[in-house]
């Protein structure tokens, strides 16, 4: 009796293993085969995210625009800063681990109010053009900047986008490279940084729904009124986002994309990554492996840093209440990120490592950027735009895209994923520079790594068009 009972135990144990092999055979035919193209979903190029009352009213117009840091608003920040309550004293033997240190707070706070000098900030902003123009209602604003090089070299339009808690000011250092020609270029960029609408001084949306794609469609208008039918791209954090979405809707006007946080999550790069936490080197090259395995390790680092994510996504506008009205909750809740999300590893550190790569001026004129326009609960509706049903119901993940894409790869991205994920969706990826150095705000941080490689890719992007017959500009 007892042999027959364990034959059929070996027999329901065969039959049930084969029933999951059978089935993970069936997922990986069904999520592999070749499927029906999806169509790319239409966006109203006119959609009208201003006061109703205002369509039709507005003025089109490019005009000039200057940062502007006034006396009452210093004298306010101030007010605040130094009338401030007592922060709670850390655990002890506590850096970071449980968010910004609050015995580092008060050094941070006092050069805001007393050494940083806002008059040469404000002139250290304003170095660059800058301009305002409306769109579908909305006041954008951008940066505008043209190379002066010989007539023989080629100008090369670029939007560079940025993210959440940056700015246009992530890329200060790096646009005097990319507007000067570099050795064995042919070509200098013009380049184009809009604050994304409702970040900085760009104005805000009045009603829901602007997320990912409609400020692409807002991007693509920005850059045809400046003259461009066709232009490269680059972005980083919602930057990269928006940037992918260009290149998936507008698949014919973008030249290249180049991303320093390129990254796809649809049914095939999904199931790669699982396939991959059993044999790794079915997805990536062993010396990277720890850049996504073990998952068990991601997901705790998801689990451990996103909170804020989740809150931004929804319910920006209660944690935007305490952050609109307090410069020290502002300042320790962008500057937490600029530390652990520039190198993971700073969160042991007492100080945060926050000076490892910046200066306090430079972190100081980015939080500048957020509180004198007060957009940082306009900046994190953001979230909630683009993590909800509607969203998720274009099905952009789904959608392949021939743009030539360059991916670069910094050590300490939050993100890091393989050729073999990112070519599910991006299906001419030229390549990806993989760094052993870097963080998040890259070309903040590395701006000439940076540069070398945007040059890099747009060389290469221009070489595949040209050997694809295709017309750039």
């Amino acid at each position: 009796m007892d042999t027959e009972i364990g034959e059929t135990q070996d027999t329901m144990g065969f039959l049930i293993k084969a029933i999951l092999v059978g089935a993970v055979g069936v997922a990986i035919w069904f999520v592999f085969k070749k499927p029906t193209p999806k169509p790319i979903p239409h966006f109203d190029p006119e959609e009208w995210w201003g006061p109703k009352d205002l369509k039709g009213k507005q003025d089109n117009s490019i005009r000039p625009f200057s940062v502007k840091f006034d006396a009452e608003m210093i004298k306010d920040l101030r007010s605040r800063i130094l009338n401030r309550r007592k922060f709670t004293p850390p655990l002890e033997g506590v850096a970071f681990e449980y968010g910004f240190n609050t015995k580092q707070i008060d050094g941070w706070l006092s050069y805001w109010a007393e050494e940083y000098n806002f008059s040469e900030r404000e002139t250290f902003l304003n170095q660059f053009p800058h301009y305002k123009t409306y769109i579908q209602g909305l006041d954008i604003h951008f940066i505008r900047v043209k190379p002066q090089v010989p007539q023989n070299v080629e100008i090369v339009p670029l939007l560079l986008m940025h993210g959440w808690p940056g700015s246009v000011r992530e890329f200060y250092e790096a646009i005097p490279l990319l507007t000067r020609q570099q050795p064995g270029y042919n070509f200098a960029f013009e380049v184009i940084v809009p604050s994304i609408p409702g970040y900085g001084f760009s104005q805000g949306a009045v009603r829901p729904g602007l997320g990912a794609p409609q400020v692409s469609v807002i991007f693509k208008n920005l850059m045809n009124r400046l003259g461009y039918d066709k232009f490269y791209i680059q972005g980083g954090d919602w930057g990269a986002i928006i940037a992918s979405t260009m290149a998936t809707i507008f698949p014919e006007v973008i030249l290249g994309h180049h991303s320093n946080m390129l990254t796809t999550h649809n049914s095939k790069s999904t199931l790669k990554m699982f396939i991959g936490a059993y044999f790794p080197s079915f997805v990536m090259p062993e010396h990277l492996v720890d850049r996504l395995y073990p998952l068990s390790s991601l997901f705790a680092y998801v689990m451990e840093e996103f909170g804020y994510m989740h809150l931004q996504a929804t319910k920006p506008d209660t944690i935007g209440i305490p952050l609109t009205d307090s410069p020290a909750g502002l300042l320790a809740y962008i500057l937490e990120k600029f530390s652990t999300w520039t190198k993971r590893s700073h969160k042991f550190k007492e100080d945060g490592g926050l000076e490892f790569r910046f200066t306090k001026d430079q972190l100081l004129d980015n939080l500048m950027i957020y509180w004198s326009t007060n957009c940082i609960t306009t900046s994190m509706r953001f979230y909630a735009e683009n993590f909800n049903k509607k969203a998720s119901s274009y099905g952009l993940s789904d959608i392949t895209t021939p743009v030539p894409t360059w991916a670069l790869q910094a050590k300490d991205e939050i993100f890091y994923q393989p050729p073999s994920l990112i070519k599910t969706k991006f299906t001419n990826l030229i390549n990806n520079t993989v760094l052993d150095d870097g963080g998040h705000f890259l070309a903040f941080e590395l701006p000439k790594i940076f540069t070398e490689d945007v040059f890099k890719a747009v060389k290469a992007f221009k070489e595949f068009h040209e050997k694809n017959k295709k017309t750039e500009l």
